[in-house]
């Protein structure tokens, strides 16, 4: 999973269009892009689309972005959408791993009515659209085992702050948005999750998308979202690892393998030790190649 795409889920044309992408992801949403008054048509339009794709093979995943837990209509966006199956559901305004926990178990249950496998919808949860939220990402740690990654979000928190902009002059995020990047990466990879790194709205500005994902990616985020399918080639060539890499990466498991009760081991004149390897795991996971 490197590009994960919003796709409004009441237009059957932006959605065709969207299984054309290339994105690892399609994030059907129910939420931000549907009108409350459109979301009952949008929740149909949701679950034929999902059935076409699937009929379609595409290749993609498939994940609903719900309304949230306080608003009333989540109950109703997985009764439409979980007998179509999708692979998972994004959870937005998560305020902490209690709400990945309910919702875990209101999929339990219609993946029990639906004669889904047990487990086998996912969770991504958006983590930082509420102030609440920042102080609470060290509690996805065993939340779900459905749990795949945790995301943040600039807008809503900017809302919630009451914040006159998220962004400075030069395009950078202010304190307050640096600080919820680097907790939901924190949180992440204290949850064994995903970190994905949230949308770059500026879609025309391609070079902008491309600096922002090498930071990104640079940090440790393994994935970013987007908002446009022209954004999508440039998530997956700088999240997708260079041959170079993955390369590096082999032949660091491969030292570790030669010497596997060592805590250090020499690779090209140098010392490496467990971190290491860890993160070399990670590039080959993230890669789909074989150690």
């Amino acid at each position: 999973m490197r590009s994960l795409l919003f796709v409004p889920g009441d237009s059957p044309t932006k959605i065709a269009k969207a299984a054309g992408s290339g994105a690892d992801v399609l994030l059907l949403d129910l939420e931000d892009s549907v009108a409350p008054s459109a979301k009952a048509a949008a929740r149909e339009t949701l679950r034929a689309a999902i059935a076409d794709l699937r009929a379609e093979r595409t290749g993609c995943r498939l994940f609903v972005r719900v309304n949230a837990l306080d608003t009333g209509l989540i109950d109703a966006d997985l009764d439409a959408v979980m007998p179509a199956a999708p692979d998972g559901i994004m959870l937005p305004k998560s305020v902490s791993g209690v709400d990945v926990q309910h919702v875990a178990a209101k999929i339990a249950v219609r993946e029990a009515e639906c004669g889904l496998p047990d487990g086998g919808t996912r969770i991504i949860a958006i983590a930082t659209e509420t102030a609440a939220a920042l102080f609470n990402l060290g509690t996805y740690r065993g939340a779900s085992r459905r749990l795949e990654g945790l995301t943040w979000g600039a807008e809503d928190l900017s809302a919630d702050l009451g914040a006159e902009t998220n962004r400075t002059e030069t395009g950078d995020y202010t304190d307050p948005y640096r600080l919820a990047r680097a907790l939901t990466l924190a949180g992440a990879a204290a949850a064994e999750a995903l970190a994905i790194d949230t949308v770059f709205t500026a879609y025309r500005d391609a070079d902008g998308l491309r600096r922002e994902c090498e930071a990104a990616r640079r940090d440790g985020f393994g994935a970013k979202m987007a908002i446009h399918p022209a954004q999508v080639p440039i998530i997956n060539e700088v999240f997708t690892p260079s041959p170079e890499a993955v390369d590096h990466a082999r032949r660091i498991v491969a030292a570790f393998a030669a010497a596997p009760d060592a805590g250090v081991a020499g690779l090209d004149g140098r010392m490496i030790d467990r971190p290491h390897l860890r993160l070399a795991e990670r590039i080959l996971a993230r890669a789909g190649v074989e150690r």
